[in-house]
């Protein structure tokens, strides 16, 4: 199995760089599935309904989320009505929508994928170990699906890495979200658990974490009046990862880096 896991998508920029790359990603990797975390795609907070669709007719298969996902409030709609968008696993009992789905690729192979969000410096939430372990308790790797993805939206790396050797073995992949830097310890943990600490953001570069770098940086140099962030908007860069994963145990075989567009350099993996 082939999977595509694309960052946070940051505004126009972000949505343009998918826009223009994803259906050549898909043919080039020969991908048999692609998930887009998209909780800064509407103006870097939030997501709409009107771009979840637009997200699926270029090719997207399902939508983790994060802090934002809840921003723009037309998303409440989307939820009800659509199964293919998630908003993290670890809210309180109550919250709309689902933490995790089970999603069938073309050829039949039950994949399923949980977004859980961090702690540490993010908003107090139900513990997310636990809340990956309720989930695992309930499905395994071979018995119940085939793949198991977990997109981890948080701040501190010691976390999502503490996170993701707690569940080695038991997960196809653990990726991180959030930061919106990609960084560069893609491997393949001891168990079997393809891994990334952060995959970065699909989004301008020429920016701070995709906002525009003049109110970011006043925010930092000058006190008083609030600077309202607003998201950059000029020449987009996609970043993620590719992941191969064993048809017959569902541990990954190999994940490597994906960065295509105007700013980082250029990284596609050979299929």
């Amino acid at each position: 199995m082939r999977i595509l896991i694309i960052g946070d998508v940051v505004g126009s920029a972000g949505r343009a760089v998918l826009n223009a790359n994803l259906s050549s990603l898909k043919t080039r990797l020969k991908t048999d599935f692609v998930i887009v975390n998209g909780e800064n795609a509407a103006h870097g907070f939030g997501i709409t309904g009107s771009i979840c669709d637009s997200f699926y007719q270029a090719g997207v298969d399902c939508i983790t989320t994060g802090n934002h996902v809840f921003d723009q409030r037309d998303v409440l709609s989307q939820m009800e009505r659509d199964e293919r968008i998630l908003r993290p696993l670890n809210y309180v009992p109550g919250t709309p929508g689902k933490g995790s789905g089970i999603y069938k690729t073309e050829s039949g192979k039950r994949i399923l994928v949980a977004n859980v969000m961090c702690r540490l410096f993010m908003e107090l939430l139900d513990d997310p170990f636990r809340a990956i372990d309720d989930l695992l308790a309930r499905y395994k790797i071979g018995r119940d699906v085939d793949a198991i993805v977990f997109d981890v939206h948080g701040e501190a790396t010691s976390e999502k890495q503490a996170l993701a050797h707690h569940i080695d073995g038991r997960a196809s992949v653990v990726v991180g979200t959030h930061t919106h830097v990609p960084t560069a310890d893609t491997w393949v943990l001891p168990g079997g658990t393809a891994y990334q600490t952060d995959l970065g953001m699909t989004g301008d570069y020429n920016s701070v974490i995709g906002m525009k770098k003049e109110g970011a940086i006043a925010r930092f140099v000058t006190k008083g009046e609030r600077v309202r962030l607003e998201p950059a908007d000029k020449d987009g860069t996609l970043c993620g990862c590719f992941v191969v994963i064993d048809d017959k145990t569902g541990r990954a075989k190999r994940i490597e880096p994906v960065r295509v567009g105007a700013s980082l350099s250029e990284t596609i993996p050979k299929p």
